[in-house]
């Protein structure tokens, strides 16, 4: 399969603007849940939140290529979800803070590896399919 970002740079203001977009609507996923539908429970706000790790991995490493960022956000998305099993005294007053609990999290679900690999899945697509457009003049 043909990475298109070999061709074309990430331009950092747009991932940053997407990445603030992804951060508000999982804040917004979790404060008001009917925007999803019930069926989805809090699983959009695990995949929103391994998106916002992909947009933020876009920033730093503007030049690696998208299978990387997509190994990259998965494998840490998936070790902030091991580190929930430690379950310590000082890390856990860090995670009943709200800034602890959207970053590290609370308890350890296998579930929400499921949602971070469908996140990271998305973001993944979502950026191929706009590179693509990008390459063959969709949008500027």
């Amino acid at each position: 399969m043909k990475h298109f970002t070999q061709k074309i740079r990430r331009e950092r203001v747009w991932y940053a603007l997407a990445l603030l977009f992804v951060i508000l609507l999982g804040i917004a996923s979790r404060q008001f849940p009917y925007i999803f539908p019930i069926v989805l429970g809090k699983y959009p706000g695990d995949a929103l939140w391994t998106i916002a790790v992909y947009l933020l991995c876009c920033i730093i490493l503007p030049k690696t290529p998208s299978y990387k960022i997509a190994g990259i956000a998965l494998l840490i998305s998936f070790l902030d979800e091991i580190s929930q099993l430690y379950q310590a005294p000082w890390i856990n007053e860090i995670r009943r803070t709200y800034p602890g609990h959207v970053i590290l999290g609370s308890g350890f679900s296998m579930a929400d590896l499921v949602a971070y690999t469908v996140g990271t899945a998305l973001a993944y697509i979502a950026e191929q399919g706009a590179f693509f457009l990008r390459s063959r003049g969709g949008y500027r």
